[in-house]
């Protein structure tokens, strides 16, 4: 016998709802969407899912498997295909900037205050113990990460290669990605029991009930979520060029050398190779921003870090400090601030169009994709791969953190960034060992640890005089 409140709940999922409605939902997500992809896919889930029932259990986990095969935040590129299958192409532009954009106002009016009063005492103080947490939280993502990826020792040896790879050998990010996905596609056919995809599959056992999306299926309402090639060519047609048009353009104009080309390409090709997730990309991120164009110093990236830990929507809104900081401190003839809000929403723009682009192009398509025992192998590998790189994020920040120098050392022709024992900071260092003991041992959250760990550090330079 069907229950009143289940038979409430599928009258509520029968209507289609207006998209007023879905504005007002798709804005309330945008805004409490902390914690990370876990988080903001649970909370996706708790509004979408449980609450109004617009989308099915099954179904909102096939999209989430969709956005999982992407290169980008799989919460935004979520938000996107869902919206989209609702109220079409507007509707899928509606959720993801609104999943982007409170976050990124917040990250500018951060990144604003940043270079205005980074250099009070207090505020030195406070990055001081962020520092510390943030390594915490890489820490605990690469070990999330590592329990769910590294399920047999092939894995475990993917993730070893990956982390020599891109600390010793300093191997591109891309590179060692594409590698992955090579092996994992290769394994697949040499022992395919050990390359299998179970780690991308949703939830089994979840009881089904039909949700509005489905609904709107069976009537023949998605007809816009048919596959056809002149879709695909329209798609193209108008996304290419928006995406790519003002990387070209500043090209054209600036010149290769200039600020606004390098943020431009660079993170437009970070774009395209940004599988893993944000802590993933973010290793080879700090990096090339730091040694290879110069934009910061290690723990800038650090603080950066730290505010995009504390603000909602995609932790990649990160690469929004970057460009604001590259921009700001090669501003040409324009106002410093100007240049570094500029920079910013290029970033923003190069990052985030992708997402759109991904979406609408090759949502039609990756159902048929998703079936694919050896793409899902490949992804396996490149998971895997993933938690080496993360665990060199880690190790990278956990020395610029805790060692105040850190300088290449030349081994077997090879030059490791190693500390410098003397210049270690046991201030830094006993902080840090106190936030992962909050996290690692005690479960505390990401948020009330962040809090501690400015608060700790306040004190501390306090006590130890500066």
């Amino acid at each position: 016998m069907t229950s009143t409140t289940d038979h409430d709940a599928a009258v509520s999922a029968s209507r289609v709802p207006s998209f007023a409605e879905a504005f007002r939902v798709w804005a309330r997500i945008g805004c409490l969407s902390f914690g990370g992809p876990a988080g903001q896919i649970a909370l996706m889930h708790k509004e979408l899912v449980e609450e109004r029932r617009w989308i099915g259990e099954q179904r909102f986990l096939h999209a989430l498997n969709y956005c999982m095969l992407l290169p980008g935040p799989e919460a935004q590129q979520l938000a996107v295909y869902i919206g989209w299958l609702m109220h079409r192409t507007l509707g899928g532009l509606v959720a993801g900037l609104l999943f982007v954009v409170p976050g990124a106002l917040v990250m500018l009016g951060l990144s604003l205050l940043y270079v205005l009063y980074r250099h009070i005492p207090l505020i030195d103080a406070v990055f001081f113990g962020v520092k510390a947490a943030v390594l915490a939280v890489v820490v605990e993502a690469g070990l999330r990460i590592s329990r769910r990826a590294l399920r047999n020792r092939a894995m475990v040896m993917i993730a070893i290669v990956a982390f020599i790879g891109i600390f010793v050998m300093k191997i591109p990010f891309p590179i060692i990605i594409l590698a992955a996905g090579i092996v994992g596609w290769l394994g697949h056919r040499i022992a395919p029991a050990t390359f299998s995809g179970n780690g991308h599959a949703g939830k089994q056992g979840q009881p089904a009930f039909k949700g509005t999306i489905d609904l709107m299926f069976e009537r023949g309402e998605l007809a816009h979520a048919e596959p056809s090639a002149a879709k695909a060519l329209r798609v193209c047609a108008v996304w290419l060029p928006l995406w790519l048009g003002p990387v070209a353009l500043l090209w054209l104009l600036a010149g290769p050398h200039s600020v606004w080309t390098q943020v431009s390409g660079f993170f437009s090709a970070m774009a395209i190779v940004t599988f893993g997730g944000a802590y993933a990309v973010l290793a080879y991120v700090a990096q090339a921003a730091v040694e290879t164009f110069g934009w910061l110093a290690p723990g800038e990236m650090l603080d950066g870090l730290g505010l995009a830990e504390t603000t909602p929507g995609p932790l990649i809104l990160v690469l929004q400090f970057v460009g604001f900081l590259a921009s700001y401190r090669a501003a040409g003839g324009l106002d410093p601030l100007l240049a570094g809000a500029l920079g910013a929403l290029l970033t923003l723009w190069v990052t985030f169009a992708p997402c759109f682009f991904w979406i609408f192009l090759g949502a039609p398509y990756v159902e048929a994709l998703r079936g694919s025992k050896a793409l899902s192998a490949a992804l396996t590998a490149i998971t895997a791969a993933v938690v080496g790189v993360i665990m060199n994020l880690a190790l990278w920040f956990g020395l610029h953190v805790v060692f105040r120098e850190v300088r290449p050392i030349a081994f077997l022709g090879l030059t490791p960034d190693l500390p410098v024992l003397s210049s270690l900071d046991w201030r830094a260092a006993l902080l840090s060992a106190a936030a992962m003991l909050a996290m690692l041992r005690f479960r505390m959250g990401m948020v009330p640890t962040l809090a501690a760990s400015a608060l700790a550090g306040v004190a501390i330079i306090r006590l130890t005089g500066g």
